[in-house]
Formats: structure tokens, C-alpha cells, sequence
């Protein structure tokens, strides 16, 4: 080594370790101004590369339809008839059959509570009433409001009398079930010949989603919207993060916090027809692009704070100080002056 290599560590605090290491290697022969011991093996060296480093995380997950949620019945009677695993229903078909009537399926998040007819106070079920009525083409009340009107009962008889149902023009919350919008039935639960009142199936969203368990500490990596890798038989396909959970659960194996990230797949004809299949997602935070990046194992730890890289240049050796960056599968980026790349750098990785 250089006297000017001993200078320059003596004038940044005499002492540095080496990062990557299972034990610090103290360089106090060096502080003294003496020369180091000879290398007992030649060392390791790594080029110094331009490139595009991501702060990346990856996951498993499982390949489905979502969270699945339970659909009840109120209606007195008899089921007469139920829907198949797989089907999927939409606003207006039958979601099961009472006394062989039907029960059809409305869209809405707010239950219903009580009779509607003409006369009942205001309120925001009747706005959700007439809002299903008017999309499936029963209207005549205008813009849908929390006004029961003699034009909502006629519009009601009409959508009754399509049914084969007797036209009361008032309206039961036993008459429909409700769910949030189109749905796929993932388990049948009631029973034919059994009571109309209690549970019916359970079901989940229609859109292929992944919901993949990812560590509560690295949660910053998955935002909504963004894109993921989901690779699923050796495929790699798009998908894009529409939710992410906020309450962490933990996981019985490890004993690790976990939260739940739903990712929408981007061409759902990709995964084909396969089902609850495991999948790994890899999420990306940020990109920083062309950037200067070494092996995490060339960064050497000034005591005094800070790091620095040993520049081999055809067997002499020199610590140039450098301002890390990203950190990213086993590379790290670096800024120096006098750095460039295609230089190489001792590393111990």
C-alpha cells in the first residue's frame, strides 16, 4: 500500500471495517504508518456496472377469485331451487327460489330494513330501490331519490309482474338478496327442501385476483395501483395492486406479521382456467436508472461514518469515498468522484 493510501486513511479517522464480513477487520497497522502484512491470497475483485437498480420484494400468493363473503336469505318458504358452484349472477337474476318464486339479486352496500310502499318516510333505501329498478327498465319516477312515489309502486308492480310475482307494488327486503355487484357463487350452503331464511351460498368477486401475504415491515413496497410480477407456471404476467391491507394478521409458522395484497391479474384470459393455485409476486417500490452499482460486499464501513470502495487498478489499491444509494438484491448504488464504471473493486461478495 501507498504512503497515500496510509495518509488518506489516517486523515478520515484511522480505522475502517469491511462490510460483508462475519468479523471486522481493523486496519490499525496502517493508522501507525507502517505497510499491511502481505495478503495471504489474492483478493476478490467485482467491476464497478452502470445499470437500473429496483428496491424489490418478493411474495407468495394464491391465485383465485378474492375474499369470499356470505349471501342469507329472510325469505318464509320452502327452497325450491339454488345456483351451482361457478355460476355467476348479476343485478336482476334469480339467486335462488322460495316456494318456486324467485329471489332475485339486487346491487347495493346498504341492507334493506323495512317495507317500502307508497307513504313510508324518506330514506336512502328507497333511493337504492329505485336505483336497481331503473337499471334493469322499470322507471317512470325520474331520477332515483329517497322519495317513495305512486310512480315508484307502478314501477315496482311492472318489475313484479315480471317476475310472476303478485303485483303489491310494495317491497320486502325478503324479496331480493343483495350484494355489491356481479358475483360468482363459490359454495352452495342452503339446501333444497330446506328454509328460505338463513344462509344461502357464499361467493366471491368475478374477477381472477391474487391475494398474495406479504411482511408487515416491508408494506411500503406494495401501493395501490402500481404494477407487480406474478409468475405462475413459469409464466411472468402483469397484474396491478387494488388493495392493500391495513390490519397485519400473523403467520402461525413463522410467527411473522403478514398483510393481505389483492392484485387484479392485467389479462385475465393469461392465467386460463386454473384455480387457487400458488403464485410469486414480486413487488417494485421505485427504479433508480443507470446508475453506478457494486456488490454490497465491496462497501467499506468508516468508523468515523460513511463508506468507501478499494479501486484495484492493475494491483495497486486506493479508498475512494462514496454516497451509497439503493439497495437491492446483493448490489448497492454508489457516488464517487472518479468512479466510473468498468473499474474494479475488491468486494468479499
Amino acid at each position: 500500500m501507498t504512503g497515500k493510501r496510509a495518509r488518506w486513511i489516517i486523515a478520515a479517522g484511522a480505522t475502517v471495517v469491511v462490510v460483508g464480513t462475519t468479523s471486522a477487520v481493523v486496519l490499525t497497522h496502517v493508522a501507525s504508518g507502517g505497510e499491511p502484512p502481505a495478503a495471504a491470497k489474492p483478493v476478490a475483485t467485482a467491476e464497478v456496472a452502470k445499470s437500473d437498480l429496483k428496491e424489490e420484494e418478493n411474495a407468495t400468493g394464491k391465485l383465485g377469485y378474492g375474499k369470499e363473503s356470505t349471501l342469507s336469505g329472510k325469505k318464509a318458504g320452502t327452497i325450491t331451487w339454488l345456483p351451482s358452484r361457478g355460476d355467476v349472477l348479476g343485478r336482476g337474476k334469480s339467486a335462488y327460489t322460495v316456494d318456486a318464486k324467485p329471489v332475485p339479486l339486487f346491487y347495493g352496500n346498504l341492507p334493506f330494513y323495512r317495507v317500502l310502499n307508497d307513504g313510508v318516510d324518506k330514506g336512502p333505501d328507497v333511493k337504492e330501490l329505485e336505483e336497481n329498478l331503473k337499471a334493469l327498465g322499470y322507471s317512470g319516477f325520474g331520477a332515483p331519490d329517497e322519495k317513495f312515489t305512486s310512480a315508484t309502486a307502478a314501477a315496482l308492480k311492472r318489475w313484479q309482474k315480471s317476475l310472476g310475482l303478485e303485483q303489491t307494488g310494495s317491497f320486502d327486503p325478503a324479496d331480493v338478496l343483495l350484494a355489491p355487484g356481479e358475483i360468482r357463487v363459490s359454495a352452495v350452503t342452503g339446501q333444497l327442501g330446506g328454509p328460505g331464511a338463513g344462509e344461502i351460498f357464499k361467493y366471491t368477486g368475478t374477477a381472477r385476483v391474487v391475494e398474495a401475504e406479504l411482511d408487515a415491515t416491508k408494506q411500503s413496497v406494495a401501493v395501490k395501483d402500481a404494477k407487480v410480477s406474478v409468475s405462475l407456471n413459469g409464466r411472468t404476467l402483469s397484474g396491478t395492486i387494488t388493495d392493500v391491507g391495513n390490519t397485519a394478521a400473523e403467520d402461525k409458522e413463522n410467527g411473522k406479521a403478514k398483510v393481505t395484497v389483492q392484485i387484479r391479474m392485467d389479462d385475465p384470459a393469461a392465467t386460463g382456467d386454473v384455480i387457487d393455485v400458488p403464485v410469486s409476486v414480486r413487488f417494485t417500490k421505485q427504479v433508480h436508472r443507470d446508475v453506478l452499482v457494486v456488490p454490497v460486499g465491496a462497501l467499506v464501513a468508516l468508523a468515523e461514518g460513511g463508506y468507501a470502495v478499494e479501486v484495484d487498478e492493475q494491483g495497486k489499491r486506493r479508498l475512494v469515498g462514496v454516497e451509497t444509494g439503493l439497495f437491492s438484491g446483493g448490489q448497492v448504488e454508489v457516488k464517487a468522484t472518479g468512479l466510473h464504471a468498468g473499474q474494479q473493486v475488491v468486494t468479499t461478495s
